[in-house]
């Protein structure tokens, strides 16, 4: 592990999770990105060819944020997901990739014809 976390803060809203780490690089996490991109193995599946695509998520919000040793957090969501443990290298990994992370996955949406919008 490279990098430890000095600060980790949710968001009064509850859509973005403030992440600033020691050598001074900090990150506004989406909800919705931590979300479609939880290292869980419901969404990563167990190979690259198995990631699931998670429609839906524009307005999810975290609901807790539970320390995992001293090496990640647990973040659960209020569609009742929270089986993803968040490395603190991952977390740096989503803040540095977020915007090429966010244009794969609405193509990755765009292809399967679902969208980020929550069906009512």
């Amino acid at each position: 592990m490279s990098s430890w976390p000095t600060e980790i803060r949710l968001s009064k809203d509850r859509r973005t999770l403030h992440v600033a780490f020691e050598d001074g690089v900090n990150f506004d996490l989406p909800a919705e990105l931590l979300r479609v991109e939880s290292p869980s193995a419901e969404v990563q599946g167990h190979h690259p060819t198995q990631k699931t695509i998670v429609p839906g998520k524009a307005a999810v919000e975290i609901m807790r944020v539970e320390p995992v040793g001293h090496y990640a957090v647990r973040l659960g969501f209020d569609d009742m997901h929270d089986t993803g443990i968040y490395a603190w290298d991952y977390l740096r990994e989503l803040g540095e990739q977020a915007e090429d992370k966010m244009r794969a996955y609405e193509a990755a949406l765009a292809e399967k014809g679902l969208s980020r919008e929550r069906k009512r």
